[in-house]
């Protein structure tokens, strides 16, 4: 339904203020050929509301849920079991239409949910503070280096091979409007990393490092040679998790040198959802805080000596004047981040590591059942819950295939990098808590057929 309250003459008003000769003018930064030129061919100019609802039905149907399949998929987004108590908890009215607290004074309750959160990320990954969230793992990533190049004064940022591509892209098209340098190259199918390369290409006009860890083909590697080469050269390493529970079972980034540490925390709390609301996460160290993007809850005490919550940093551009902003992100998915904080209190320090323990243990037991098939090859010696197979045919084939065959394998390296012939053979596979005996048997009976 097109809803237009105002008139032509209103429009043109507001046109004439901001100097613009017509609508248009106002999209000329998007690419001419991204622009339709005039309505959608094929959809009607009305509808009826029950016909709409039957065809919007109709394609819904066409979804696949991630529980109706084995299901394989990983590459930044996770299946993984979200207790019942999360979604009842989020959807209390206090909860569930709070929005920024503007008059931070008289919205306790979220801001004390907010600052266990920010004290839940700091712990999880190694850090002195963390913000109170930002919108996703892949502005979080541009955000930090952002903030690098305030502190270091530079604008050239080496990225890791290892670094999602999707988040390489977010910084790419942000980069355009900043005039920051980005250093990338995609990966190979080798075990070893890009680590060597990196340091070898840190520099004084280097502003930070990115790695992502585990990276994208789901290797791990310690992380403090890299940091220490970049503290040399006055340059700050900044550290992407995508798959937060994996902090469960291995070394925090931040206690292996990472200045800045971000990510995407999905994982824990927040389902798949066919692609978000996701929920950014963003920690620094203590130093650097007057830097960080976003909100800082902290804790006080009134005048009557009585425990409270405000609003303690706020460097976003609707709190203070725009060029004295840090971000321009608006949103800091707080209903996303109360569910992580909720999901994270239920599994408390060791339910966390026996929930990463049993995903990497049946990781483990598909990638040795993998290893049995003849023309299949593991990339990882090393892996938490996600790693990269090396197959004898395009894996993007073999993926749709599958899919035929109802089983969701997991992530073609040929779909994320459609330019990389080597790559093509690459496929990434992830696998939780939630993924039963019969979908691991369904994976390899049906690669056996495939590949046979």
């Amino acid at each position: 339904m097109r809803y237009l309250p105002l008139t032509q003459a209103d429009r043109q008003a507001m046109l004439d203020r901001i100097g613009a000769a017509s609508i248009d003018d106002l999209f000329v930064d998007v690419p001419a050929d991204a622009r339709l030129p005039g309505l959608i061919e094929g959809l009607p100019l009305h509808a009826s509301e029950m016909s709409v609802e039957r065809h919007m039905a109709a394609l819904a149907r066409r979804n696949i849920s991630a529980d109706a399949t084995p299901f394989f998929l990983g590459a930044g987004a996770y299946r993984h079991h979200v207790p019942a108590s999360v979604d009842h908890l989020i959807q209390r009215g206090e909860f569930l239409t709070a929005y920024t607290p503007y008059q931070p004074e008289i919205a306790q309750g979220t801001l004390q949910v907010l600052f266990e959160f920010q004290t839940q990320v700091a712990k999880l990954l190694g850090c002195d503070v963390a913000n109170a969230s930002m919108y996703d793992g892949s502005t979080a990533c541009w955000e930090a280096i952002c903030m690098a190049r305030r502190i270091t004064k530079r604008g050239k940022a080496l990225l890791s091979s290892g670094l999602h591509p999707h988040y390489v892209n977010v910084a790419k098209t942000m980069a355009k409007f900043t005039g920051d340098e980005l250093v990338y190259q995609a990966p190979s199918l080798d075990v070893a990393g890009d680590a060597d390369v990196l340091t070898d290409a840190i520099g004084k006009d280097v502003s930070c490092v990115v790695v992502q860890y585990p990276d994208i083909l789901g290797r791990i590697g310690d992380l403090s040679v890299l940091a220490d080469k970049a503290h040399e050269a006055g340059a700050l390493l900044i550290a992407v998790v995508t798959e937060p529970l994996a902090l469960g079972a291995i070394k925090a980034p931040g206690e292996m040198g990472a200045d800045i540490v971000v990510g995407e925390g999905q994982s824990i709390g927040v389902g798949l959802q066919f692609g978000g609301p996701y929920l950014g996460l963003f920690a620094t160290r203590h130093k650097y805080v007057r830097q960080m993007p976003g909100r800082l809850c902290g804790e006080t005490v009134d005048s009557e000596g009585k425990r409270g919550f405000v609003l303690t940093l706020s460097t976003r551009e609707q709190h203070i004047r725009r060029e004295k902003a840090t971000s321009n992100i608006c949103t800091n998915s707080g209903l996303c981040a109360l569910a992580f904080s909720i999901h994270m209190t239920l599994l408390g320090e060791k339910g966390l590591r026996d929930l990463a323990m049993l995903n990497h243990k049946r990781a483990v037991q598909v990638a040795e059942k993998l290893a049995t098939i003849p023309g299949i090859s593991l990339l990882n010696d090393a892996f938490f819950n996600e790693f990269t197979v090396i197959l004898p045919k395009d894996a993007r084939q073999v993926v749709r295939d599958l899919a035929d065959r109802g089983v969701l394998a997991g992530v073609s390296l040929g779909r994320l990098f459609p330019d990389e012939t080597a790559l093509a053979r690459g496929l990434v596979i992830a696998v939780t808590e939630m993924v039963t005996d019969e979908d691991i048997d369904a994976l390899i009976a049906g690669l056996k057929e495939v590949l046979a």
